[in-house]
């Protein structure tokens, strides 16, 4: 098995994890449910983890008042954190990670109160943790592809008291400091944290090694398991080609010990590179376009209900009618008066307050509407009608495996139509969408006044609308259906004005053959991204469109 195996990487981050739980930080286990995590999970058995979950609550995580014991001694007991006292914590579901739970851990993490194993299925796009908590986790080991019969048998972890000090005396030279910023600076990655875990790594498989001083091969092992994550997309782009220079004999090189001076940090982002799994890097740049989409509102919102979605922590409030009582949560807030309540009076078994009812809350995301607004006009379909017809296929077959409603709206001549109602009918869409001829004038303040009148309605009913435009923005009818170029621009600009003040987020395509300014200032009106598309197929548009309709 050699070095760059991710079993072989799977057994180096467990040892190091046990050397020193808190100092790495964490480790990110991308798998799948199988054997290979399955063995995994048996190892770290031996670190006894505390096990959490995304849907755990926060007197759950923070501790306090424990009910059972409580109601058993008749007298206040208490539990403490589960992220304090140091150790490992290990996060099942973790592409499921809520942004406030994210934040709870990371300040914990922050604080050195634990270190953190996250449990990353990832099992389908746009699925994944908070990048706050990633930049966090020093080890990084996807397993992902491993056959069973590369599965060896992983020692039981155990570090000798012998270890733990060489650990602790080892310390980078100035040069493997200089050589771990080179590589960082290489592979694109901007955060501080990267070249110190990745320098805690490379000493603590030194000691692990038994070795007095790090080596150049500790030093590559290191960026494998803390850098190779973090690197840019573009990093694979770069000029990563190592200079002509020998590599150093690594003839009993766990015997002998090398020296890291000279090794060149070109080698350390080949070693980075090599590890990656073939999507993660696609994965991290469609995290970065996300960021920078946020306010396309692609995806649902989010709302507070009583009723399903992920369990919230319960807050205090009142019975009426509507609210579900989170019974246990009650039972604890009332717990530590039932002593001074009992001497006031009174022979129930507990004794409540209306302060102590506390309301059970969920947050569930609303259902995503996409309004695809399609110029169908004579400019447009002399263009290119039939590609974009094609790249909308493409988009609704996105949307559709994202459960995504859908809703079609065509605008040529005067008028614009609802071709589609909300549905998540792919054939029926692809139907009508075959189905409509091009030919007309524009009437662009038409086709966005059709698609805000839809976004307001289906807003009412709980939708989370996006609108779509696709137009070469060459508007020359008005809202009153007369030809005029000038006040058709003039009613267009208003309509989107009022898009923008209602914000439902969207998308402007600008699919002529050059980009339009006029088109490129109505999408700003809109608070809608612009997107000029001039001379692609119906692939390429439908690739460029998808990170930001996935965010």
């Amino acid at each position: 098995m050699n070095d760059g195996h991710p079993w072989g990487l799977a057994r180096d981050a467990l040892r190091l994890i046990a050397l020193d739980p808190v100092g790495m930080a964490g480790l990110w286990l991308r798998a799948r449910p199988g054997p290979a995590r399955d063995g995994v999970t048996a190892a770290l058995e031996a670190l006894s983890p505390r096990r959490i979950h995304p849907g755990l609550s926060d007197e759950a995580l923070d501790g306090g008042l424990d009910l059972a014991a409580t109601l058993a001694a008749g007298a206040p007991r208490y539990r403490d954190s589960i992220l304090a006292g140091g150790g490992l914590v290990c996060l099942a579901m973790a592409e499921r990670c809520s942004a406030a739970l994210a934040a709870r851990l990371c300040q914990a993490m922050d604080a050195g109160h634990c270190g953190l194993v996250a449990l990353d299925e990832a099992a389908e796009e746009g699925e994944g943790m908070p990048l706050a908590l990633r930049d966090r986790l020093g080890l990084f080991v996807a397993l992902d592809g491993i056959a069973l019969a590369d599965l060896a048998p992983l020692a039981p972890i155990a570090v000798d008291p012998a270890t733990r000090t060489r650990y602790a005396d080892l310390a980078l030279t100035e040069d493997d400091h200089r050589t771990l910023v080179e590589t960082c600076a290489a592979l694109g990655i901007d955060s501080l944290r990267a070249p110190l875990l990745a320098g805690r790594a490379a000493r603590g498989l030194a000691a692990l090694a038994g070795r007095d001083a790090i080596s150049a091969r500790d030093l590559q092992r290191a960026a494998m398991l803390a850098l190779a994550h973090r690197g840019s997309p573009a990093a694979d782009e770069a000029d990563t080609t190592p200079d002509p220079t020998p590599e150093p004999d690594t003839t009993d090189q766990d015997d002998a010990p090398e020296t890291a001076a000279s090794l060149p940090s070109e080698l350390l982002v080949e070693a980075a590179l090599a590890t990656l799994p073939q999507d993660l890097l696609a994965r991290l740049a469609d995290d970065r376009q996300a960021r920078s989409a946020s306010s396309a509102h692609g995806s649902g919102a989010a709302i507070r209900g009583n009723r399903r979605g992920r369990p919230l922590a319960s807050r205090p409030g009142r019975l009426d009618g509507s609210a579900r009582l989170d019974v246990t949560a009650t039972l604890r807030a009332a717990a530590p008066w039932q002593t001074l309540r009992a001497a006031q009076g009174g022979k129930r078994l507990v004794h409540l307050r209306p302060s102590d009812f506390r309301i059970r809350r969920f947050d569930q995301k609303s259902d995503r509407l996409l309004i695809f607004t399609l110029d169908a006009s004579g400019s447009q379909a002399m263009a290119r009608l039939a590609e974009v017809k094609g790249a909308i296929e493409l988009l609704l077959s996105q949307s559709y495996a994202r459960r995504d409603h859908v809703a079609l709206i065509g605008f040529r001549g005067t008028v614009a139509e609802l071709l589609l109602p909300p549905t998540r009918s792919l054939v029926q869409t692809k139907r009508r969408l075959a189905a409509l001829p091009g030919g007309g004038g524009t009437p662009l303040a038409a086709g966005l006044t059709a698609a805000l009148d839809l976004a307001r309605q289906v807003a009412g009913q709980g939708f989370t609308p996006s609108i779509v435009v696709l137009t070469d923005g060459r508007a020359n009818i008005d809202l009153g259906g007369q030809a005029d170029r000038m006040r058709a621009g003039q009613d267009a600009a208003r309509v989107a004005r009022v898009i923008g003040a209602t914000r439902p987020g969207g998308l402007v395509i600008d699919t002529g053959r050059r980009a339009n300014a006029q088109l490129q200032e109505l999408a700003g009106r809109m608070a809608a991204h612009y997107l000029p598309l001039p001379r692609v197929d119906a692939s390429q548009l439908g690739t460029a469109v998808r990170p930001i309709l996935a965010s």
